[in-house]
């Protein structure tokens, strides 16, 4: 029976999130506690990669964390960012979170509709004439640019921010009663098992997303309940609620 789930995100900032549905629904508790956080490079630090943002015509973003580091960046290096800059967003979300610090004009903002980068690809090249920046975090597997490079697309990666981990205090550590954890990337699970080590493995049942933080889960000697995304759920919420109709009858 699960009653209480530790959720590795930040609370959802709208009240209509399904988190909230699911906790109303089957009588459990969420607590949501970002594991890891992401700080972004200095000017100083940027500028070591010797990479000049204003030498590139489109910009492709993956996470809301590279368009606010990405803008924070040109803003402390006095960057003006050109009005015909274009930009391709693996999700319609993350494209329309760009209206925070430019504004937003379809024909110079593109996006994916699965999330995945691979869908994203084909729109890129369509602009094949384009000089694609990657904004990326320290912590990638180089497969983005295996595929832009298949596609002989003219791009560079860069790193623009890191993800440190967000440490437990010692009151968590004590007071640490949950049946479920949930982790959204590797570095989560880093996390986790440095404060807690093999102290958990039994007893907390843990949900994956993404088949890079499921690999590092099982590799960690975590017993994984859940796996999304799949066929049946493409989402995390979509799992967990499965699970819960199956366990917590």
């Amino acid at each position: 029976m699960i009653k209480k789930i530790l959720i590795s995100q930040p609370k959802p900032s709208s009240e209509k999130s399904p988190y909230f549905d699911i906790a109303k629904n089957y009588g459990v508790e969420l607590v949501f506690r970002p594991f890891i956080k992401v700080e972004g490079l200095t000017s100083k630090e940027f500028r070591q990669q010797k990479i000049s943002i204003l030498n590139y015509t489109a910009i492709v973003f993956t996470s809301r964390h590279a368009i606010d580091n990405f803008f924070n960046l040109a803003n402390e290096m006095r960057l003006a960012i050109p009005e015909d800059m274009k930009y391709f967003c693996v999700t319609e979300t993350i494209a329309l979170y760009i209206q925070k610090y430019v504004q937003y004009r379809k024909r110079k903002v593109f996006y994916g509709n699965t999330g995945k980068i691979h869908d994203l690809i084909p729109v890129m090249v369509k602009h094949k004439n384009e000089k694609y920046l990657v904004p990326m975090s320290d912590v990638n597997d180089g497969s983005m640019k295996e595929m832009l490079d298949s596609k002989k697309l003219n791009h560079t990666e860069c790193v623009m921010y890191r993800t440190v981990s967000n440490d437990f205090t010692e009151e968590e550590v004590k007071t640490f009663d949950y049946d479920m954890c949930i982790f959204f990337s590797p570095s989560g699970i880093s996390a986790f098992k440095s404060t807690f080590g093999d102290s958990k493995n039994d007893s907390v049942k843990v949900a994956t997303f993404g088949p890079a933080t499921a690999k590092a889960a099982h590799d960690a000697g975590l017993e994984v309940s859940i796996e999304a995304p799949s066929k049946e759920c493409p989402s995390m919420t979509g799992a967990l609620k499965n699970y819960l109709e199956k366990h917590n009858k």
